[in-house]
């Protein structure tokens, strides 16, 4: 569509108007209307427009220069808003709607309520007396605390007579720091208190300094999200490894049953949206938290000390592709530390129980607390969710599963990834983004041309969550070089293609499944990446599978209501495709398609492992006998072939997936009670793969099970302890165990 001519305007005034300057209210909504088609020229000639309606467009951001100096109503529902500071330039502004908005966030409701004096009305709502706190309360409390930061850790720093360089290098410092230090209000509004301690710090020096404020807000914006992302380097990680006191103690697990059908919350009272954002209901989780709900506390934080400098990674002499240095919006640097920063590692050392049988296959060697907010050691309600080992490169990309893992795991839980040696409990890395909770990460190897115009192979981890966002991380340089926002809702799981290492699918809480093509970075980080498919799922997609004999045709998913199938080979023309098959499993009377399964993954080529909200079982069944590939249409039911039950826990507890190794022929899955159960399957698989296998008829109890040890973390007892995942490396080594409260274990087989 072309641009916006006068005669537009004149037409879409209402009523319609022979003159600009005498148009009061504009309809320009459901134009297909992007931000380089507001043009700031044009529109300055609406000298009196009142009320202007751009909902149902395209717009990411407004131009700086709009010149409507009577503007009073706006409403820019369901666009692509990114941003809104440049709404100050509206200071008659008394209403305000951009619900549908999805990158906008709660920070970006209280900055329109600092920037717009005059507003009232946001989102259909009164906010007067909560806009009156905002400008006032709140802006003088964080004056106070920014003040006090600089009279107590920078005001000695300057002397009595000062240079340019040196007051240039003070406030670069001291913006810094008190940016990361002083910190008020709820955790889900850090980004906007980020943003006015920047502002009152500009200020405060330029009345103090008499330095030049920067009256640019949409760069600080800029510099704000750059701060939410950082890496620890693994000599900070070492420092802040602390030893903890454990003595034998075990808690009661006191848990009030709900039925199957319902999912798994600290309490019944949930509500199905609250539910839908995240598998299980945690109170520092919320698709759009509240002032008087935050993620993890409403008290303010103690102010911390300033940054200490921080090393960067050693690179080991190797030459990493150029550009990463002058991008600092995305460098992953060290991560700053200070006297409340002193403690996001804790290690814990189990205690032998005297009771337990010493016929153990697997003893458990490190317990870290690697993954909590703010990196505090109280926390013990961060849930980790999702672990991947690292794929060797030297061993090709392709080749035996037992040589192709290194000791390296990436786990992902609350707002940070971190990357662990499994032999030596030693956090590598630790990704950050404040305003995120991760839910999956997935390694690929990408063949990218160096800075010499040599190629090499390196590992990207992909990692999304809570936001819809997947940031892909080139972790040996330690630089975030890109994002996809692939979805308006949460994602729940990733994976990589095992055949087209570019290649992303992405299962969202939109229901859809993505698949995407992320492109391979050049030597400058340059990337391009675009959707190739999406699959149209009945119920939120928990869990997804490649089937291993056709990874390009063929994808696997459980979901909340069911186990799905799709075709995914991509010289069918349909880009949008329903699911073609729907499996039934045994319930307690008779066959069903509507079940939740959360837990899904292939033994091997043909035996597929699902879990699903029948209590104290897990199914085995064939791919193969199952699916009838030569059928027509879409949407079939089809009987999953039951090869074998696993016996598993009786809890009705959902969400606490399960995980393979192929090549050793295991099944891995946690329960309620931080326990790992584990079945050597190898003496089934032969008898399952003939011809005329049969099905095992009675349950296959474990080979073993892993019990928690028992632990005290500064002499309390950590709170109830449920195994969110386990995973194996490939050549089962090691064994990873991501729990409900913040505490990642790793056991090594004997």
């Amino acid at each position: 569509m072309s641009k916006i001519t006068t005669e537009l305007l004149l037409e879409r005034a209402v009523p319609r108007s022979t003159r600009l300057r005498k148009i009061e209210t504009l309809n320009l909504s459901k134009l297909q209307l992007k931000t380089g088609d507001l043009d700031p020229r044009l529109f300055s000639r609406l000298r009196h427009l009142q009320k202007l309606d751009l909902s149902d467009n395209l717009l990411d951001k407004f131009p700086n220069s709009l010149t409507l100096p009577d503007l009073r109503v706006l409403n820019c529902n369901n666009n692509k808003l990114e941003d809104v500071t440049a709404l100050k330039q509206f200071p008659l502004l008394e209403e305000l709607t951009y619900e549908n908005n999805v990158y906008l966030t709660l920070n970006d409701d209280y900055k329109v309520m600092f920037l717009l004096q005059n507003l009232r009305l946001l989102n259909g709502k009164d906010i007067t007396k909560l806009a009156n706190h905002v400008r006032r309360v709140n802006s003088q409390k964080l004056t106070s605390k920014v003040t006090a930061h600089w009279k107590k850790f920078f005001s000695d720093q300057l002397p009595e007579k000062y240079t340019a360089e040196q007051v240039k290098s003070i406030k670069k410092k001291f913006l810094k720091s008190v940016q990361t230090n002083v910190v008020y209000g709820p955790s889900s509004l850090s980004e906007f208190t980020r943003w006015r301690v920047k502002m009152i710090a500009e200020e405060f020096l330029a009345n103090s300094l008499g330095l030049e404020l920067n009256s640019d807000t949409e760069p600080e914006e800029k510099t704000d999200e750059d701060e939410e992302e950082s890496t620890e380097s693994p000599r900070e990680a070492a420092e802040e490894v602390a030893p903890v006191t454990v003595t034998p103690s075990k808690r009661k697990r006191n848990h009030s049953k709900s039925s199957p059908g319902k999912k798994r919350s600290k309490t019944q009272a949930n509500t199905k949206e609250e539910a839908e954002v995240n598998p299980r209901k945690s109170s520092h989780v919320e698709d759009d938290p509240a002032p008087d709900k935050p993620r993890t506390s409403n008290q303010p934080a103690k102010e911390a000390t300033p940054e200490q400098g921080a090393e960067g990674t050693q690179k080991n002499g190797e030459q990493f592709p150029k550009g990463q240095s002058n991008r600092r919006s995305s460098q992953m640097t060290g991560e700053q530390k200070s006297q409340e920063q002193d403690s996001s590692v804790v290690t814990l050392t189990p205690v032998k129980n005297s009771k337990r049988k010493e016929d153990v296959s697997a003893e458990p060697l490190h317990f870290l607390q690697c993954h909590s907010k703010g990196n505090s050691r109280e926390d013990f309600k961060t849930q980790l969710w999702s672990c991947v080992f690292e794929p060797v490169i030297d061993s090709g990309a392709r080749k035996d599963p037992i040589v192709s893992s290194s000791r390296t795991v990436a786990t992902c839980g609350g707002e940070s990834v971190c990357l662990i040696d499994c032999e030596t409990g030693t956090v590598l890395k630790k990704y950050k983004v404040a305003t995120e909770e991760f839910f999956s990460v997935a390694w690929t190897t990408l063949t990218m041309v160096l800075s010499d115009s040599r190629k090499k192979a390196h590992n990207i981890l992909a990692a999304a969550g809570r936001r819809g966002i997947v940031k892909l991380i080139h972790v040996a340089a330690d630089f975030c070089y890109g994002e996809i926002k692939a979805h308006k809702k949460p994602i729940a799981t990733v994976c990589f293609s095992p055949t087209q290492e570019t290649h992303l699918f992405t299962a969202s809480y939109d229901k859809r499944i993505a698949l995407w093509d992320i492109g391979i970075p050049d030597c400058d980080y340059n990337f391009k990446a675009s959707q190739l498919l999406v699959l149209e799922t009945a119920s939120i997609p928990l869990r997804i599978a490649l089937v291993p004999t056709c990874p390009e045709q063929y994808l696997l998913a459980g979901c909340e209501d069911g186990c799905f199938a799709w075709n995914i080979k991509l010289d069918k023309g349909q880009k949008s495709r329903p699911f073609e098959a729907i499996f039934q499993f045994p319930s307690e009377e008779s066959l069903t398609t509507s079940h939740r399964v959360d837990g899904l993954a292939f033994l091997n080529d043909d035996v597929v492992v699902s879990k699903s909200s029948k209590p104290g079982c897990i199914y085995l069944w064939s791919w193969s006998k199952s699916f009838d590939a030569k059928g027509k249409g879409c949407q079939r039911t089809m009987s999953a072939v039951i090869l074998a039950e696993l016996e598993w826990s009786t809890t009705d507890m959902s969400y606490l997936t399960l995980s393979t190794c192929p090549a050793k022929e295991y099944v891995f899955c946690g329960d309620e009670k931080g326990s790992v159960w584990m079945y050597n399957l190898s003496t089934y698989t032969s008898g399952w793969g003939s011809p005329k296998g049969k099905r095992s008829e009675r349950r296959i109890s474990p080979t073993q099970i892993l019990t928690w040890p028992e632990l005290r973390v500064n002499g309390e007892q950590p709170p109830e302890i449920l195994v969110n995942n386990v995973v194996a490396d490939p050549a089962f080594t090691y064994l990873v165990v991501l729990t409900s409260v913040n505490i990642t274990a790793i056991w090594k087989k004997s």
